[in-house]
């Protein structure tokens, strides 16, 4: 009986993991001075989890450079949620507290020589996209699931 639960289990997680949109990543060209910033509109009470890196061109890969970069991040009311200088790649996360237009703010930092634009990847997820799936799969989770409640899964699922 265990073996069908975990079964139906399965499907029911590939088909949410079908229908629910996955996170996107993006690639920012800093300008060697200023700053690139992008936002989101959020409403109150949601799991933000961003990573960044900086992606080392030809030229910095030729000359031993490692770039970096300064992070800001801002509520719609303008109160710090993430502060970082000096760095190349960097992770932040925060439950949103207000609703409005959450700012990431990107610069490169004075110790990085010439004026080339340098290139940013970002990968921002909200809401469910930020949920750590990998640990609501684990066994000792799925074994407190009834039969029941797998099958009624299962019947929505198909439904959609």
């Amino acid at each position: 009986m265990k073996s069908v639960e975990v079964c139906l289990l399965g499907v029911v997680l590939i088909v949410v993991g079908l229908v629910v949109p996955v996170a996107r990543g993006i690639w920012l060209d800093v300008p060697s001075s200023g700053t690139k910033c992008v936002s989101e509109e959020l409403h109150s009470k949601v799991v933000v989890l961003a990573d960044f890196f900086v992606v080392g061109d030809e030229h910095h890969i030729n000359n031993s450079i490692v770039p970096t970069i300064s992070v800001k991040v801002t509520s719609p009311y303008g109160n710090n949620l993430y502060h970082q200088e000096n760095v190349t790649h960097g992770q932040f996360a925060f439950t949103t507290t207000e609703s409005g237009n959450y700012l990431a703010c990107f610069w490169i930092d004075n110790s990085h020589q010439g004026d080339r634009s340098m290139s940013v990847g970002l990968e921002w997820k909200t809401g469910i996209t930020a949920k750590d799936w990998d640990s609501v799969a684990k066994k000792e989770k799925i074994d407190n699931l009834s039969y029941r409640s797998l099958k009624e899964l299962w019947k929505q699922s198909t439904k959609i």
